[in-house]
């Protein structure tokens, strides 16, 4: 089992996302707030901190002090476990994985690793989240 370390959300899309301590997660559509919400495959993105052993030495520092762009960091899964089409339930909420990282690769900042090892999803059941809920595969 894992938990949520933090969630974060931005009104406009291309800035650094603020952390909150709870969200209302809607179905279909994403975290009310946040930008990134809508009708398409990339309603949420996760990042499980443990991908962050990944990251070159090189680029630790950047990475790890840059400001968040995903909207639930989460940590307790192991990243094989956190493939495609696993739904997760978060708190109230539940959501599919639909991808792991993105077309294009970032190269600086916190994006270097989302767009690599971030979980991509759509929310299949909307409720309530807040930072310290357990994170579950179901």
């Amino acid at each position: 089992m894992g938990k949520i370390l933090s969630i974060n959300i931005s009104a406009e899309r291309g800035i650094e996302k603020t952390s909150v301590s709870k969200v209302q997660v809607l179905e279909g559509w994403g975290l009310e707030g946040d930008a990134h919400g809508g009708e398409w495959d990339r309603q949420v993105s996760l990042l499980p901190v443990e991908a962050l052993e990944k990251v070159p030495a090189y680029k630790k520092e950047e990475v790890q002090h840059g400001g968040y762009t995903e909207n639930f960091t989460i940590t307790g899964i192991p990243l094989e476990e956190l493939s495609a089409g696993k739904v997760l339930r978060l708190g109230d909420a539940e959501v599919i994985i639909l991808c792991i990282g993105k077309e294009e690769y970032k190269e600086h900042g916190r994006p270097y690793i989302v767009s690599r090892e971030g979980r991509f999803g759509r929310v299949v059941k909307g409720g309530k989240v807040k930072v310290g809920d357990n994170v579950t595969i179901i």
